[in-house]
This record gives C-alpha cells, structure tokens and sequence, in this order.
C-alpha cells in the first residue's frame, strides 16, 4: 500500500497547507490532519480492492519452499492453478486484514510523517514559510514508514499465512485460514512478540520504500509543474502553473503517484520477499523452527541465488501502476472537490 501526498504538490508548513475551496482562516492543523487520515484511507481501501489479487500471487511466488521444483512457474502460472484451485475469489483472501491495515497505515504514515514535517522546521533546517525540499521529504518519509511498519507487520503476517495454502505431509491442501483462528495460533505458540515476526524486513522495506516514496513522487511533481510553466501562453498561466496552491492535472497526479509506486515497491523488493518467506512458515506442534531474517536470507540465497529475491517482483511493479494511479486521483478528487470546513 503507497501512501499520498498533499493535493498540491507539495508539503508545506501545517499552518500553510490550504485548500482552493476553502479560506485559510477556517483551515486548522487538526482539519487538515483528519482529513488527510479520511480521504487517504478510502483511497488506500479502493486501491487495495485493485491491487490484492495481484498482492496474493506475489506472496505465492516469494514463499515457495525451498525444495525444488517449485509449485508456480511465473506469474501467469500461478494465476491460472490459483483460479483453477480456488475461483477467482480465492484470490481475494485474506483481503479482510489489509483493508483494516490500509486504513491503518495511511493513518499513522500521515501522523508521523507531520510529526517529522514539524520537527524539520523547528530545527530550522527550511524555512516554515517555504515548502519543504526534497532532501527534506526523504527524511520524513523514511521517519513516517519506519514507525508505521510496526503497525504493518502484525496484519502483514496474518495476510500472509492466509493468502498461502497450508499442505499436510502427504500433499493435500488444507482448508483455508481465517484471521481469527490465525491470530488465535499465533497467540498460542508464538506469544505477543509472534505478530512481529518479519518486522526486520517490514522495517527496511517501509523506511526505505516511504524515503523513495516521497522523493519520487514530489520529484515527478515537480517535474511535471516545471513542464505546465513552459507549455503555459501567457504571465498568469505561468504564474498559476508555478503556484503550489495550484492543483495538478488528475492524469498528471496519477503519472506522478505510479511512478511512486514502482520506485516503492522496485527497490526494497528483497526485504519484502525475505519477509513474506519468514510470515507464512507454519504455526504450532511440529512446525519448523521460525528462521531469522540472516538464516530465512541466506537459505533463498542458497536455494535460488539472486532471482529468487525477486520472484514476483514484475507483478508487483506493474500493479503499481493502475493502484497507485487510481489511489491518488480518488485522494486527490475528494481533497478538490469535498474539503472539510
């Protein structure tokens, strides 16, 4: 799930952000923050009803055992002996937890990543009357994504455990989990700390992810006002295209929020392959030994060398694409078009 970003372009002070509908003297931070919380996690819920079918194959790909030869060919494949296995809907399972996970992580990165856009100004590192630099924007979205990935890992495992068909010892596929009876096993043989199995790999792949997430995004950003200033006829088209408070185009946002997506999920694909690996081992009597993040790396290493890391890599990427378009049009056009006063 990627996170969004202010409806113009930019991350300006708390007090600054406006809306083009609405005064700035009926904007207060608390306003702002709820409504970045709301719009955001509907958009994040929409994207996810877009993107989990794709997720679900990911998560097959990444924890096939190490035991050769594996189950899925490719994507495609393990498409085509998902929906024979299961109906189209099967891929659809588990979606339960990552619908309250998207509410959850756009909740918290918005939270945490105004507490490091506030702690940057403070330190006087930009002025508070200017909008933040990209070197700025790094910061505070791998501040936002390192604390957000502790809420993540819990529902990530437990997404993960039910995506993945659990087999008996002679080869039959048991009945799918449901997140109760998985976080009641986990509870049982794992104890708290078992929800935060993988956390290393959810930590590396959200600081890092959220870091790319944010430059890449306001870099395009940029980009793209840069280009609407030149192609501009007159002074006050210019002018208007140079304004922060000025909106982008929604095809431009969508560009600019895909191109997000695939830096996010691209770089930091390994620590999420590690971490789904270790997230779907089996629970309970007679389950083997849970691998820490160096054993669970060094034993795909072994088994698959570098490919294996990536394995499902191209379908996670290219589902960036519509997911992330489409999640930063419905932020975007609900932040446009029904600002809270």
């Amino acid at each position: 799930m990627e996170p969004a970003t202010t409806q113009q372009g930019c991350l300006k002070p708390l007090s600054e952000t406006t809306s083009s509908a609405v005064p700035l003297k009926h904007r207060t931070a608390a306003m702002e923050a709820i409504e970045d919380i709301l719009y955001g996690s509907i958009a994040g819920i929409v994207g996810k009803y877009i993107e989990y079918p794709f997720d679900t194959v990911k998560v097959r790909l990444q924890s096939q055992p190490d035991h050769l030869p594996l189950q899925y060919k490719g994507p495609l494949d393990c498409f085509r002996q998902s929906i024979r296995a299961d109906g189209f809907l099967g891929l659809y399972r588990g979606i339960s937890a990552p619908l309250v996970g998207a509410a959850l992580e756009n909740s918290s990165l918005f939270f945490w990543e105004r507490l490091g856009r506030a702690a940057v100004y403070a330190s006087g590192y930009s002025p508070r009357d200017q909008p933040l630099p990209l070197s700025a924007l790094w910061m505070t979205g791998a501040f936002s994504g390192a604390m957000t990935s502790f809420i993540l890992t819990p529902v990530e495992l437990v997404k993960c455990k039910i995506q993945v068909p659990e087999t008996t010892e002679g080869g039959a596929v048991r009945a799918p989990l449901r997140p109760l009876p998985v976080i009641r096993d986990v509870w049982r043989h794992q104890g708290l700390l078992g929800f935060w199995h993988g956390q290393l790999g959810t930590l590396i792949r959200e600081s890092g992810g959220c870091a790319a997430w944010f430059g890449s995004k306001e870099t395009v950003t940029k980009l793209m006002r840069e280009w609407n200033v030149r192609a501009a006829r007159t002074d006050e088209d210019r002018r208007r295209a140079a304004s922060p408070d000025t909106p982008l185009p929604l095809w431009q946002q969508a560009v600019a929020g895909a191109s997000a997506g695939m830096t996010y999920n691209f770089l930091f694909f390994p620590a999420d392959t590690v971490k789904s690996r270790m997230q779907t081992t089996p629970i309970g009597e007679g389950a083997a030994q849970q691998r820490t993040f160096a054993a669970e790396t060094a034993a795909l290493w072994k088994q698959a060398g570098l490919r294996g890391f990536y394995r499902g890599c191209g379908i996670t990427v290219l589902r960036s694409v519509p997911s992330s378009a489409f999640i930063f049009m419905v932020y975007d056009g609900l932040k446009k078009y029904f600002p809270m006063q």
